[in-house]
């Protein structure tokens, strides 16, 4: 019951920790990390097109961009759209990241201010254009300082396929718990203006099971996993908590291992550094006898050949 997406997540969604989560448990949907289309449409293309990678994936994915120039949206729209950039099942605009940088250069979050909508909706049409009949969708939240109903209302008019709401405001970022109850009227305005939309819920979900009961409280369609997954990789399986509990110690370091080697294969020239992988040791090393001491351990290898040696 319901629709299950695996959050974009920066430095962590990348094709390698993607078809890790799908082979525990696949969710409906997948995110990339989120993408400059600025950057995709200037000479630092290359380094970029990384995030853009979809080649170990097994679920289908969605490319989520980001920037500032609409005529941007629409060549990276369109690249995705017939396949220049290959592997994609839709589209998302990021409306959602609160990050003081984003925010600040007045793209994602902050375009859900009134002044910036103009911008938005520029946005909005180039995508759409450069996408045809390519499915696009949505990310946002609840408002930028305070709840703000007009913004998802003002969303809602371009009728996208999904729209996702991580129900906390820009500024609460994720300071605050999440407020799904003012998922309700934005399922409301949804039935009125545009029925064929699919409202997804973001923001403190645990799990699938987790995820159906908030999907029969609130009438969403489904929902869309981020940090739960740091606590649960099985997290869209039907009894996801019963699984994981029931992983040894030696299969849960068996999973670090597997991604440690996946992306070693993926990124052998340093495409992407190696550190960065060490945060996705407390997924992975938790809840047994020693496994405190196992991650601290972990943060010493600079390289995968030395951390699989220390974890073999």
């Amino acid at each position: 019951m319901g629709f299950f997406l695996l959050a974009p997540m920066d430095d962590v969604t990348d094709t390698v920790f993607r078809r890790v989560v799908a082979d525990c448990a696949t969710p409906d949907y997948t995110m990339t990390e989120f993408v400059n289309v600025d950057g995709l449409c200037s000479p630092g293309r290359p380094k970029l097109m990384r995030k853009l990678d979809a080649s170990l994936d097994t679920a289908p994915v969605i490319a989520q961009i980001w920037g500032k120039k609409s005529e941007n949206f629409r060549q990276i729209a369109s690249e995705i759209a017939d396949g220049t950039i290959p592997g994609f099942s839709g589209i998302d605009l990021n409306f959602g990241c609160p990050a003081k940088s984003e925010v600040k250069a007045g793209c994602c979050s902050a375009l859900q201010q009134i002044e910036l909508r103009p911008q938005a909706a520029d946005i909005i049409e180039a995508t759409l254009e450069g996408a045809g009949d390519f499915p696009v969708s949505f990310k946002t939240r609840l408002g930028f300082h305070e709840l703000d109903y007009s913004w998802h209302e003002f969303l809602l008019h371009y009728k996208p396929w999904v729209l996702t709401v991580h129900v906390r405001t820009t500024k609460e970022m994720s300071k605050v718990p999440a407020r799904w109850e003012d998922i309700k009227p934005i399922v409301e305005l949804r039935n009125t203006l545009s029925p064929e939309t699919k409202i997804i819920l973001n923001g403190d979900i645990r799990d699938r099971a987790h995820g159906e009961q908030l999907v029969e409280e609130y009438g969403v369609d489904g929902v869309m996993i981020g940090r739960g997954v740091f606590h649960n990789p099985y997290c869209f399986a039907e009894n996801a908590e019963e699984i994981w509990q029931g992983t040894s110690k030696e299969d849960r370091i068996a999973l670090l291992k597997k991604q440690i080697e996946m992306h070693r294969e993926k990124y052998p020239n340093g495409e992407r550094p190696f550190n960065p992988l060490k945060k996705f040791a407390k997924i992975y090393i938790s809840d047994f006898p020693g496994a405190s001491e196992l991650r601290a351990k972990i943060m010493e290898p600079t390289s995968a050949e030395e951390a699989l040696e220390l974890l073999a």
